[in-house]
């Protein structure tokens, strides 16, 4: 009998006898009462800050002014003082490296003078910068054992916070992670430098419309799905303690075919972890607003509202970390993989994606005046025109080993990159590409079809869940992200693709005024082209279909359906060119990141791969073979009773048995041979290759043979606990 299953599941009926019924309430207060009382937000500053730092902070957020050493100083000293009223210890450099993780180096306030005394102190320099050493975070090869120095450094645009663990307290600095050099370590300083560059191409395009603009930012909006399971059952799972996903697992007889789930009643355990966590949300300054069912059995979403593109992805980074904490304390474990189990919805980030102006004007909204029609039409079509340009940059930029489980099944989007913008902007779009010629008269025309334009509510476009790329009504949702990623690796493609294109489409339109053509007629002129060209990325139907993928390569769009061929655009003309050209990352800093992102890719799967084995031998096999002995026991003593006949279904069984052992073994030895020749490739390109090409369809193959033992083995020897109760034993 499987002890550790059956323990797991009595551990589950007495914990739920005793649950207390208050978990997670907020006991009447309003969220207004407590938001953002751990953030160092501007109300903070202003009570703890003379009005000129104040301000120098608020210059430097706002413009990207540097402040001086006296100013961080006094910062630190009133960022101190605000820390130690909450009751807070210590102080972090939190930051996010490329493991796709946050972390933080913790540091006590208390300090000893050179004649003794016990002070507490927390310096500007200290404020500013940090050395966490960090040597062993991925590097690509950017930092040697002999050469390991990396630096922590203030990010005065994303505010402080207090963590709270337990009885204690942190101050937590958000800060980018450089090398030595000052080349980028994480995900933060791409992201920093591709909005940079995104409001430096934005503005003079805005200003064709609004002299009174002098500054666009990118906004995100990002919708974080999640499946969340007992504590108990997670443990006695080694594949979900050590991959994040099941490696094996019959799917159960009923999961997500009724559609039952999606946006029904949540159930009560899950309910109060919700609460507890919007309240740490809420106090942490993380808008969260949005709970609910997702598809899958066990799977749901929180989702806030839109923020400033930097403090939405810091914000994303810390409610995955707080999400954890939060369901250890409702004996709950939160899985993030964006494919834990096999057969049902996986788990995806939407990222709704915009941009917005000083002036208050987001650019992807047609807005209530007609007249401006012509800029929210220049900013969607060079949207458009960007995605077709950099689709497979975008490709590379959610690729990962948990993502290919995912892209192409159960309502996730596919590898294909397309883009979906309804109906109506379709139809926009058709009939001003197809103007028998640009004359006066056609122009006018097609302006005139502008400002008659209805204005687009969210609901006047349709949504498209096979698409990954699809405009929504006043943002553009990108689908293909996936659940465990860092938001900011993709964001920072679309700023600076988005960035790039703008300038483009300027340096066009200049051109042609230079020439003495009208602004408007320019404007429309470059857009009519841009809507040519991008014609083959716009795509309306079911992204799901066979079709579509022969449609697709009719048109030129790739199809990278596995992590190591999307990467490789990273080492191409393309990948170099986007990056070098917007100065999101410099040539020896991208090589590094490709390399990252083999490596984390190969390392991933080599987890899998032992983790399975040691699953396989050491558990699957040994119940497999004591019900396979039982059954031989049972055929051998109908026989001597002179029973064969009536042994017919025991002897079926066992052959069935046999055979799936048989094939079990078979895969064990092949994916042995092709983990030797990873192991052994000399080279981490060939090495993901043979991983993804050789390893990975022998894990499948296992699997199978496996997950088919499962349907036959006496339930009371199955050691492994089962789909049916993963996803359905709360």
């Amino acid at each position: 009998m499987s002890t550790t299953r059956f323990q797991a599941l009595q551990t589950i009926e007495n914990r739920l006898e005793s649950l207390p019924l208050d978990l997670g309430e907020s006991h009447g207060e309003t969220i207004a009462s407590y938001f953002g009382e751990n953030v160092f937000h501007e109300e903070a500053m202003k009570k703890y800050l003379p009005e000129n730092a104040y301000l120098m902070v608020k210059a430097a957020t706002q413009s990207g002014q540097k402040l001086s050493r006296e100013v961080a100083d006094t910062v630190a000293a009133g960022m101190k003082e605000w820390a130690q009223d909450k009751g807070c210890t210590h102080f972090a450099h939190w930051f996010q490296p490329l493991t796709g993780k946050t972390a933080e180096k913790h540091d006590s306030f208390f300090t000893m003078t050179h004649d003794g005394r016990v002070i507490e102190e927390f310096t500007g320099s200290a404020l500013v910068q940090q050395e966490p050493d960090g040597s062993s975070f991925p590097s690509g090869g950017l930092r040697s054992t002999f050469e390991a120095r990396g630096y922590t450094v203030w990010d005065p645009s994303s505010p402080a916070f207090i963590i709270e663990v337990g009885d204690g307290k942190t101050l937590c600095i958000p800060t980018i992670f450089v090398t030595y050099g000052g080349e980028a370590q994480d995900y933060k300083l791409p992201l920093l430098r591709s909005q940079a560059l995104l409001d430096k191409a934005a503005v003079p395009v805005c200003q064709l419309f609004d002299a009174n603009v002098t500054k666009v930012t990118a906004t995100l909006g990002w919708e974080q799905e999640y499946f969340v399971v007992d504590e108990a059952l997670f443990n006695a799972r080694p594949d979900l303690v050590m991959t994040g996903r099941t490696l094996l697992g019959r799917p159960a007889s009923k999961h997500q075919q009724l559609e039952d789930h999606y946006f029904g009643s949540i159930p009560e355990r899950v309910y109060h972890f919700m609460r507890d966590l919007e309240t740490e949300s809420h106090k942490l300054g993380i808008p969260v607003r949005t709970r609910h069912n997702e598809v899958a059995p066990a799977q749901y979403e929180v989702a806030p509202i839109f923020e400033e593109i930097n403090v939405a992805v810091d914000h994303n980074q810390l409610l995955m970390d707080v999400m954890e904490r939060v369901a250890r304390r409702h004996k709950l474990r939160v899985l993030f993989h964006e494919k834990p189990f096999a057969g049902v919805n996986g788990s995806g980030k939407h990222n709704n994606w915009s941009m917005g102006t000083n002036t208050g004007v987001n650019l992807l909204s047609p807005g209530k005046e007609p007249s401006k029609n012509l800029r929210f039409l220049t900013f969607f079509v060079n949207t458009i025109m960007a995605v077709y340009k950099y689709a497979d940059v975008l490709r590379a930029s959610i690729a990962h080993a948990g993502n290919d489980h995912r892209l192409g099944a159960n309502e996730a989007p596919p590898a294909i990159i397309s883009v979906f913008i309804g109906e109506a902007m379709f139809k926009l779009l058709g009939q001003i590409a197809n103007g028998k010629k640009t004359d006066d008269a056609a122009v006018k025309r097609a302006i005139d079809l502008i400002s008659k334009l209805p204005n687009l509510e969210l609901d006047n476009t349709d949504r498209n869940r096979t698409s990954p790329f699809a405009f929504t009504g006043n943002k553009f949702e990108i689908r293909a992200v996936g659940s465990s990623q860092n938001c900011a690796g993709p964001m920072a493609v679309m700023n600076a693709m988005m960035g790039l294109q703008l300038m483009e489409f300027k340096r066009d339109v200049d051109k042609l005024t230079a020439k003495g053509t009208d602004k408007e007629e320019a404007i429309l002129m470059v857009l009519k082209n841009y809507i040519r060209k991008s014609k083959p990325i716009l795509f309306e139907g079911n992204n799901y279909s066979d079709e579509w993928k022969e449609e697709a390569a009719s048109r030129g769009l790739n199809n990278f359906a596995t992590t190591p061929e999307a990467l490789d655009v990273l080492a191409q003309p393309l990948g170099i060119d986007l990056f070098g050209k917007s100065g999101v990352m410099n040539a020896t800093e991208l090589d590094a990141f490709y390399n990252v992102q083999l490596h984390a890719y190969c390392t991933k799967l080599d987890i899998e791969a032992k983790s399975l084995e040691e699953l396989v031998v050491s558990q699957v096999l040994p119940a497999v073979l004591r019900y396979q002995t039982e059954l031989a026991n049972n055929i051998s003593a109908l026989r001597s009773i002179d029973m064969v006949q009536s042994a017919r279904l025991q002897v079926d069984l066992l052959k069935r048995i046999v055979a799936d052992v048989e094939a079990i073994n078979a895969g064990l030895k092949a994916m042995q041979t092709a983990y030797d020749n990873a192991h052994n490739a000399g080279d981490i390109r060939a090495e993901a290759d043979i991983f993804c090409h050789q390893v990975r369809p022998q894990m499948e193959a296992i699997r199978a043979a496996v997950d088919d033992l499962e349907a036959v083995v006496d339930d009371q020897y199955w050691p492994l606990v089962k789909y049916r109760e993963l996803l359905f034993v709360r």
